[in-house]
């Protein structure tokens, strides 16, 4: 179960990404009516995808945060990583129909003039402002919480501005040399941009999913705490799982078998501690062994 500062920051990622997409559906939606740019529709069918992943995304994040349960005894938190999966399939999807546009666009006979670029730029630089403060906010959520569906959010997001920049030249050069190609080039490119980024999105979603181990360098710095810890004698079977934002950890170690319950008890609630302070997205379960005889 994730603190409640922690999903404070993750709700409020979430609640400024529905608002910013429903801005942007609505801003864009009018540009494409004023200039049937393919490059601003390609936009537009990214920031209708945003909003609906978004509005998931925010389910997921008050889901995952509710405690564990008798059904549930890990909590809630893969539901990060299963929206975050859906996420990436509707990415990869959008991305093949503007690609396959673009495509149809660019070989056809007739290519369909552009209008109006001069709103439909003002549009899009207000759409690019908009796009980087939440990527700013989002960013800043992720790194304190660990959220899987923030940052995947947040990349989405990202890749929006590329392709938002593409329009914004393509409408300038179609305003200005009336060269109308431009445009299907950029919406293509932003098509590949999504693909790429909907695996990537993926892959991590679907390794949590199937209780891939946690970041070598995070095992690495649990191992130090753990044989650096005083009256531990040596620690093994240290064993990791992610599940949405959380990071849950079992570790075996072992102690003087001489020593009193108490005191054993003691060094294994103080090293969990120490764990639970360096890394608070973890979730830390320590077993106490009797140390072999040298």
């Amino acid at each position: 179960m994730m603190g409640r500062n922690e999903t404070r920051l993750n709700a409020s990622a979430g609640i400024a990404s529905v608002a910013v997409a429903l801005i942007l559906v609505a801003l864009k939606l009018w540009a494409l009516g004023a200039t049937s740019a393919l490059s601003v529709a390609a936009s537009l069918a990214d920031s209708a995808l945003d909003l609906m992943m978004s509005l998931g995304g925010l389910t997921a994040i008050l889901y995952a945060a509710r405690p564990a349960d008798e059904d549930h005894a890990f909590g809630h938190t893969s539901a990060e990583d299963l929206a975050a999966l859906a996420q990436s399939v509707f990415i990869l999807i959008s991305g093949a129909v503007i690609g396959w546009s673009a495509v149809n666009r660019l070989l056809s006979d007739s290519p369909r003039a552009l209008a109006d670029e001069g709103r439909g730029m003002a549009v899009m630089v207000v759409s690019i402002v908009l796009t980087v403060a939440l990527v700013l906010w989002q960013r800043r959520v992720a790194r304190r919480t660990g959220s899987r569906v923030v940052a995947a959010d947040s990349l989405h997001y990202m890749s929006d501005l590329l392709p938002a920049l593409g329009a914004i030249a393509a409408l300038w050069i179609s305003r200005r040399f009336g060269v109308v190609e431009v445009d299907s080039v950029v919406a293509l490119a932003a098509a590949v941009m999504l693909v790429f980024g909907a695996f990537r999105i993926g892959k991590g979603a679907w390794d949590a999913l199937m209780d891939r181990s946690a970041d070598p360098a995070l095992i690495t710095a649990i191992a130090a705490i753990a044989r650096d810890w005083p009256g531990v004698h040596g620690f093994h079977d240290l064993k990791t799982r992610t599940a949405g934002s959380r990071v849950f950890v079992n570790i075996h170690i072992e102690l003087d078998g001489d020593q009193s319950l108490r005191e054993a008890h003691a060094i294994g609630a103080g090293l969990r501690r120490r764990i639970l302070e360096t890394y608070p997205q973890c979730d830390v379960i320590v077993h106490k062994d009797v140390a072999r005889e040298t």
